[in-house]
Parts: C-alpha cells; structure tokens; sequence
C-alpha cells in the first residue's frame, strides 16, 4: 500500500478480540468468511474467483486497480478474479466483515441458467459502492452458507442465485477482462508461463527475462504494471493456490507446504494468513459443523472458541 501509514502492528500473535469464522462448500467453489481484525495487515494478493464483501462495523482500507479504497460500514467490495488488492484496518477499532468467493465457473452455471443460454462472464468496475440491495442479498447468501443444518441446499441455492444476479444487473459489465487480455505485452504472457509451468520449481531473474526476452528490469516494471505485482508475488500466489486445493482435499498443512514450494510448514502458515486472513488448519477444517468456529470466533451469544490455531500478525514481508 505505497503512499500510506500501515495499521500500527503489535509484535506476536493476533490482537486480543480478532477473531475468524469460516465456511467451505464440500463440493463446488463456494466459501465464506466472516471476520474481525485490528491489526492485520493482508499481503497484496488476489483470489482465483469472484470475491464480494460487506463491511459490517467500522471500516477497511485498500488498495486495488491504481487507486485507495475505503469501505466502510454497509458497504459493499467487489473483486474480479485475479484482482490483486491488499487491507488494513481504516480505524483504531478495526473493522468486522462478512466475504464469500465463487469460483467463475459457479458464477457462469447461475448467469447461463439464469439466461437461458451460455452467459458472458462479468467484470465489476468498482472495487466498492454503496448499494443497500446488493448489500442485502449478500447478507442473505452469507447467513446461509454459515447458517448450518438452519439453512438446506435449497435455501443456498436461491440465495446464491439471488446474490449473483443482483451483483451483475446493478454492479457489472461484461464482458469481462481475460488474464491473457490483460497480460498484454508478449514479454510478460512469456514469463507468465513459465512461472505458471515451472511453479514449483526455484525461477531466477536472469532465467524469467530470457523467456521473456527484455532486460530484468523491463520485465519487472512491465511484470507490475500489467498485473500488479512483481514476479515473486505471482508465484508465491500460485503456490498459495495449490496449496488451498490441497489443504481442501485433505492433506495436511505440511504436506502441502513440502509439495507446493515453501521452505517449511511454518512458511506456508505465514504466507497463507497474510494473503486470506486465516490459518492453513482453519482452511482445512473448513466444512464444519453447525455451530462450530473457527480461530476464536464468538459463538452466537458466548464467548470465543479457545484452543484454535492463533492467527499470526502479519508483519515486514518475510521470504
């Protein structure tokens, strides 16, 4: 977040009352989160699927497509896949806030039914806005998904189907912006692949700018600009995504940090809070069971779940 103060961040561990709840749909690409944070600070990064969200109390800044946003309560976020943006908290109170990301290929299912024929996909405009229709239906998706045995499968899918099209006929345009359209010089479409190819593996600079055929530092400030992070960031996010797959499959947070190229299981663990503001064990338990919470959030009328995984204080960016 060039050009303005960070949350004041308090060394070890998370501020006393932040707190994260957290829902995965077993079988399709479906999730949600409902969140409290203080002094957190989300690494720049982005989410392979259509991210909306409310802010609920007090307010979050961000930055996203070359500008600073704030949202504050009642308000809703937009992000496109492949969006990179970062957070913080706006106010000394922090901000508490309700998320739900869907895959593009869940997104188009609704539109295309919906239509009655193969719907185009979606592009939002405007990282947030004030909308109270669309902040409704969201809410209303949201405490289904979370709502447990309260809610079945039908009531999610109306509300799913609710939510979507409310967001595209009041918020989009289509037809949306592809990665490769928006990777427009052939210099990065090359280094792109090859860190989307060879993801894994340890790439060099050298190595990136002669696929790309451009200079290290022509690369890296084109890198940038067209997709708004440099090089490393890609591809510690492509290792990020993997591992999610993995950790949702069952593997454990080890095993997906040996196989997805971090150095260690506690590597994986900080990265994967500073990018999505949960733990790789929470992520993993995340179809719980109605009821259940995940990193100390306040059951419904009680006090926080104790004995979950702590969420690290994101601090200076660590290898």
């Amino acid at each position: 977040m060039a050009g303005r103060d960070r949350a004041q961040e308090r060394p070890g561990g998370r501020a006393p009352g932040d707190w994260v709840r957290y829902w995965r749909d077993p079988d399709r690409p479906l999730e949600a989160m409902r969140a409290h944070f203080t002094g957190h600070v989300f690494h720049r990064h982005s989410h392979d699927a259509y991210s909306f969200a409310v802010t609920e109390t007090g307010a979050q800044r961000f930055h996203c497509r070359g500008d600073d946003h704030t949202s504050g309560a009642g308000m809703v976020m937009a992000f496109n896949p492949d969006d990179p943006h970062d957070g913080e908290a706006a106010v000394p109170a922090g901000f508490t806030y309700r998320i739900v990301h869907l895959g593009p290929d869940l997104v188009r299912s609704v539109l295309t039914d919906a239509a009655g024929r193969r719907a185009p996909m979606p592009l939002f405009p405007q990282p947030v806005r004030e909308d109270p229709v669309l902040r409704q239906a969201l809410l209303r998706l949201h405490a289904a998904l979370l709502g447990g045995a309260a809610a079945g499968p039908l009531v999610r899918d109306e509300r799913l189907t609710e939510a979507v099209l409310a967001m595209v006929r009041r918020g989009a345009r289509t037809p949306a912006r592809t990665m490769t359209a928006r990777a427009g010089s052939a210099a990065v479409h090359r280094a792109r692949q090859l860190l989307a190819d060879e993801w894994a593996q340890e790439v060099t600079a050298e190595r990136l700018a002669q696929a790309a055929g451009c200079s290290r530092f022509a690369l890296y400030r084109a890198f940038r600009a067209e997709l708004g992070m440099p090089p490393s960031d890609f591809q510690r996010q492509l290792r990020l995504r993997r591992a999610r797959r993995m950790l949702a499959a069952g593997a454990t947070a080890a095993e997906a940090a040996a196989h997805c190229g971090f150095a260690d299981q506690a590597h994986l663990h900080r990265w994967f809070v500073r990018s999505y503001g949960i733990t790789p064990g929470a992520y993993a338990r995340g179809p719980h069971a109605p009821g259940r919470e995940a990193d100390g959030a306040p059951r419904p009328g009680g006090a926080p779940v104790r004995g979950t995984a702590p969420l690290t204080r994101s601090g200076p960016a660590a290898p």
